[in-house]
């Protein structure tokens, strides 16, 4: 009986077109795009000080599910942020709906991640509700960010096998660069994401740091950055040398924009670590971090993946 019902619903004149297989290139670049964003807000949060805008979790205040006019600019920015989940999930469940509709042979390679994502989002939500009952732990809000990286690595993988993805093959050499850079870049971010929590910016003037010495894990944070810039620079060279020109491949492509946003990265962190941190830097180091995470997958998949066709 339910499962006549569902039918009927997905294959209605409003809910089908939302749910067609021509639909899926859309939803996950949406879903890709807005677990990044989901950083970026974050990060607003904790850096204008709005951590703790609405002190307890799930609701914003013990009375109300919304922010009140108490609460301030901080309740409005804190609850704008929690409201982003429910966009998330939306996006989530259209993906996965659409990607089940395909059948079992042509959403090959496209369920898991998706399954992952609808999963991760409310997983996303409770940790995220740990951070606020905490006050605002350090540990609980890396460990925040270190799950947003895994479902931004997991969307990724979902755009390049629901997209046609071009994929050429490399070199022994380059083929094992690839294994490196993942896990130099993986250190880096998560390094990265100790040092945010050394530092001054902890999103409620109340809340503890981590106790770590920030100046020198920033300088742990740096070491394999800069191993990870050597790598890059290594793999798009030899690229560049196999297809005679720096846009040759889809793949030399990939590593461009790997190697921009690490250098734009090594050029804010020294900047912000010589001015004191200035919010606004540690906000465009949190948007490199999470895009950082989306373009190691990527380079990942462009040397070693195998893509799976598109299914539209």
């Amino acid at each position: 009986m339910i499962s006549r019902l569902l039918s009927r619903v997905l294959d209605s004149a409003f809910v089908s077109p939302l749910v067609s297989a021509a639909r899926i290139p859309l939803y996950v670049w949406a879903s890709l795009i807005s677990q990044v964003l989901i950083v970026v807000t974050g990060g607003v949060v904790r850096l204008t000080g709005s951590g703790l805008g609405c002190p307890t979790w799930p609701k914003c205040t013990s009375e109300s599910l919304i922010t009140t006019p108490e609460m301030g600019i901080h309740g409005i920015i804190e609850w704008a942020n929690r409201m982003l989940t429910f966009v998330l999930a939306l996006v989530a469940i259209l993906t996965f709906v659409a990607i089940v509709r395909l059948g079992k042979q042509l959403r090959k390679g496209l369920f898991a991640p998706a399954l992952i994502l609808g999963l991760g989002i409310p997983a996303q939500a409770v940790l995220g509700g740990f951070t606020v009952l905490t006050k605002l732990n350090p540990w609980f809000v890396g460990a925040h960010f270190v799950l947003s990286g895994y479902m931004i690595a997991v969307a990724s993988v979902l755009v390049w096998r629901a997209i046609a993805s071009e994929h050429t093959p490399v070199s022994p050499i380059m083929w094992s660069m690839a294994n490196g850079i993942a896990v130099v870049g993986a250190i880096a971010v998560v390094v990265g994401v100790l040092v945010t929590g050394a530092g001054p910016h902890s999103g409620d003037a109340a809340s503890l740091r981590n106790g770590l010495d920030l100046e020198v894990w920033q300088h742990f944070h740096s070491y394999p950055a800069y191993l990870m810039l050597t790598l890059v620079i290594m793999q798009l060279g030899l690229m560049i040398r196999r297809d005679g020109k720096a846009f040759g491949s889809f793949q030399s492509k990939v590593l461009t924009g790997l190697l921009a946003v690490t250098v734009l990265q090594a050029i804010v962190g020294v900047a912000q670590a010589r001015l004191g941190v200035p919010p606004l830097l540690v906000g465009i180091h949190m948007l490199g971090a999470a895009s950082l995470c989306s373009l190691l997958t990527f380079q990942w998949l462009v040397v070693r993946g195998k893509p799976v066709a598109q299914a539209a």
